[in-house]
């Protein structure tokens, strides 16, 4: 996402003005007699050398006539002063902002590629100002804060308690930009319901297989599944929301072991099933969770999506890793699945089986 070196930015560009009198002084014109020449006041020809005024289109088409040089040299020089004076304005505001960029978690982002790595001084982070800026795709920290920190309130959380708010607004960012890159079908309500019963085939597959089929089925069917490194304090598993008239599922690997990694897939779609568009659910694996109708649909979804109701009844009767195998397979799921519904249900203990789950590292769910 980047090139890992910051944008050099001359500290000085001179006016075009400067640009112009050297040429003059070559040429021993004297700043009257250009005036004369271009039919302009002499007193605007001084404020353009000066950098007072600016070369507009017409200034530039006059130059052209009276010296030679092109009139796209000359708007071009003056659109580039012009930019230099605004990016010169722009670094020293910025030193007000440093306390929104503190606030953003700036290693992380850095070592997921976002921003260039670089040290952290104080230096590099007044550097960082336009590109977090450039990243969330707003104009100043007050935009930020309308875009991606009061909307925080209106988030279907999971969890009482505030996580961070500039983590959770970052991962959600990256989401963005990967949707952002996706080709997808229009949205297909049943096709999309055909993709979960083949993608729940996969939960047997490793990530190397499952994942690069998982993205087919749901761009098939119009769905973006964007997969994003957990950022810390985000406390994110993953979150469903429709971005305009398309439906995004973005999972982290927060809770690593891949009954939670399922659970939440088939959590996050069933929110994009059953749930109003304009809403945006958060869903966390830590700490104290908030009781609400949409999360108890959504996790029902999941729960029956995983192990059909029907085959509930023999759930308490599975109390060894053999017994647990052979229910996995003859319903078609990993074992590892089984095991955390029977420690959700409490029929086992948390610390029983551990070893029929497989723990997902990023690495192995990252290339797509």
């Amino acid at each position: 996402m980047s090139d890992g070196r910051l944008t050099y930015q001359p500290d000085v560009v001179s006016a075009p003005g400067e640009t112009l009198l050297d040429i003059l002084e070559d040429r021993e014109i004297t700043q009257k007699e250009l005036a004369q020449r271009m039919g302009r006041p002499l007193k605007t020809i001084n404020e353009i050398i000066k950098g007072k005024a600016a070369i507009t289109p017409d200034t530039a088409l006059q130059l052209e006539k009276a010296l030679g040089a092109p009139a796209s040299f000359w708007i071009q020089r003056e659109a580039h002063y012009r930019e230099y004076l605004v990016r010169a304005e722009e670094a020293r505001v910025a030193i007000q902002w440093l306390p929104w960029v503190d606030l953003l978690p700036l290693k992380e982002l850095c070592f997921a590629g976002v921003f260039p790595k670089v040290r952290l001084t104080a230096e590099n982070k007044a550097r960082l100002v336009h590109a977090a800026l450039r990243f969330f795709g707003v104009a100043s920290p007050d935009e930020w804060k309308t875009v991606y920190a009061q909307p925080q309130v209106a988030y279907r959380r999971t969890l009482e308690g505030q996580s961070d708010t500039a983590a959770i607004a970052s991962w959600l960012r990256m989401g963005e930009l990967e949707a952002q890159k996706t080709r997808c079908a229009e949205y297909n309500r049943k096709r999309f319901e055909q993709a979960l019963k083949e993608i729940r085939t996969l939960t047997v597959e490793s990530p190397e297989v499952f994942q690069l089929r998982m993205h087919e089925l749901c761009i098939e069917a119009g769905v973006v599944l964007a997969f994003v490194p957990a950022i810390p304090k985000s406390h994110v598993s993953g979150v469903a929301r429709w971005l305009k008239s398309r439906p995004l599922i973005q999972l982290s690997l927060y809770g690593k072991t891949n009954d939670r990694f399922w659970f939440t897939f088939f959590h996050e779609a069933g929110h994009i099933l059953k749930h109003d568009k304009k809403d945006v659910f958060l869903d966390e694996f830590t700490g104290k969770l908030i009781k609400s109708q949409q999360e108890d649909e959504a996790n029902n979804f999941a729960a029956s999506m995983l192990i059909p109701p029907q085959c509930l009844g023999e759930l308490p009767y599975l109390k060894t890793k053999q017994a647990v195998c052979d229910f996995a397979s003859r319903i078609g799921i990993h074992p590892g699945i089984v095991v955390g519904r029977l420690q959700h249900e409490e029929i086992i203990r948390r610390d029983w089986m551990n070893d029929l789950k497989i723990s997902f590292r990023w690495v192995e769910a990252a290339n797509v």
